[in-house]
């Protein structure tokens, strides 16, 4: 089959105006919608250099008269990328707002900034409103996405308003704003080469163009050193204040999905112990669903957490070294994993078309906290019960819970829970937490 010739192609490159209708032809069918005017409107700048398609670096080649031209191959190819990209509409990444200045790994060579950019103009006055009008001269797309098509809005309490992506356009974004930020600095490093060697030819700079972007998504992973535990064992409260850490930490794979770039420290906020670096999506993953302090509601995500990826994320959960001496999970996945595991059993069903479908949806709360063990009570219940019928499942204890916990994760995960248990940890911090003391009367036990 041969290939579709573009009006105004030129030796495999062809110019802005044809280069958008090209990307909107090409991602006709992609799962992840996309925009028109990716070249020519805001945010794109294609005199800069280059133009984001997805997490694809398209170099841009300025010809005779300053017009800017587009290798045509790597337009096809970022499109070929972005249709491979499946996305279940109903996984959703909460994108903010978030209490307080949200922590982002972005520095200056990454202009996308795509999580500033889209919260700057929701929380503006109309933000939803006229992002959905998509109002002309507004930025319109993000690496030629389409993300007003996708945005989903939150009420809560009737007053705050939150805003959420699916998960998989999270991730094709973190890996855009991370691919953008090493073209730059290689074009940067180009350029100072230049300055000594001398002026390449434009011929010479349409070839190099090339070249790089077919290895680009390549040269991201590559660029990307996995994580070996190289923070196990440290305090989180001392490694933020460390200089560098946040550098650091950006340099490192995602240690669970490994990979996207990681962009957060993540930490076990009982223990106060370092897990791993994790990219933005696997963080807001991995974070409970809280309604209240107390209160988290059982979604849909913890599927994944529990079940498709079980090995992944209980490995991550056991590198605090409090809970895998412990062998359980901070208490609000404990609770989550009560309710939408060991519960299982007792979840009603009502009819449905053709089948029964799972009662409502889980909701578990506990009194108490983990620090007094025997008080601390674990309740299950339905919300959103067709029928108003079912209201509490199940009240488990605390130490039951563990206890059952223990139990499947020998069955579900034998390597993660025979490296468990305070008699196989050789390695313990030399100042390792205590086990806080069980006020009901038994003294110091774990739990």
């Amino acid at each position: 089959m041969s290939e579709r010739v573009m009006p105004g192609r030129m030796d495999g490159l062809i110019t802005l105006g044809a280069v958008d209708a090209l990307w909107v032809d090409l991602t006709a069918g992609s799962a992840v919608p996309t925009a028109s005017g990716t070249f020519t409107r805001s945010p794109a700048c294609a005199r800069v250099g280059y133009v984001l398609l997805g997490d694809h670096v398209v170099a841009t080649v300025r010809a005779s008269g300053g017009q800017c031209s587009v290798a045509e191959g790597e337009v096809r190819r970022a499109a070929a990328e972005l249709n491979a990209v499946g996305m279940d509409r109903q996984d959703l990444v909460r994108i903010g707002p978030f209490h307080g200045a949200q922590r982002q790994e972005c520095h200056e060579e990454t202009p996308l900034r795509w999580r500033q950019r889209i919260m700057r103009e929701l929380q503006e006055p109309g933000g939803p409103e006229r992002a959905a009008q998509g109002e002309v001269g507004r930025p319109c797309h993000l690496a030629g996405i389409d993300w007003r098509q996708i945005l989903v809005e939150r009420t809560r309490d009737g007053a705050q308003r939150t805003w959420w992506l699916p998960r998989a356009v999270v991730r094709l974004l973190d890996a855009a704003e991370h691919a953008e930020a090493q073209w730059v600095r290689a074009a940067r490093a180009r350029r100072a080469s230049a300055a000594v060697t001398g002026p390449p030819s434009r011929l010479r700079q349409a070839r190099a163009a090339g070249g790089q972007q077919a290895t680009s998504s390549e040269g991201t992973a590559a660029s990307l050193r996995p994580y070996n535990a190289e923070l196990e064992g440290q305090l989180y409260s001392v490694l933020i204040r460390k200089p560098g850490t946040s550098r650091r930490v950006a340099g490192w794979a995602c240690a669970v999905c490994r990979t996207a770039p990681a962009t957060v420290l993540d930490h076990c906020h009982e223990h106060g112990y370092a897990r791993a670096p994790v990219c933005q999506s696997c963080n807001t993953q991995e974070r409970p669903d809280h309604l209240y302090s107390n209160d988290i509601r059982v979604a849909n995500r913890y599927t994944r957490l529990f079940h498709t990826d079980t090995d992944n994320w209980l490995r991550h959960w056991h590198r605090c070294p409090g809970c895998r001496a412990r062998t359980t999970l901070p208490l609000p996945h404990l609770a989550a994993w009560t309710a939408h595991i060991a519960c299982r059993p007792l979840r009603p069903t009502h009819p449905a078309s053709r089948r029964r479908e799972p009662c409502g949806v889980l909701r578990v709360s506990w009194t108490g906290s983990q620090q007094a063990p025997r008080s601390c009570l674990l309740t299950v219940t339905v919300d959103f019960c067709p029928s108003g019928e079912h209201r509490v499942l199940a009240q488990v204890p605390y130490r039951e819970a563990a206890e059952r916990f223990r139990i499947w994760l020998a069955e579900t995960a034998p390597a993660v829970a025979a490296a468990a248990g305070p008699d196989r940890l050789d390695d313990l911090p030399t100042q390792f937490r205590p086990v806080i003391a069980d006020t009901s009367g038994e003294g110091q036990a774990l739990f």
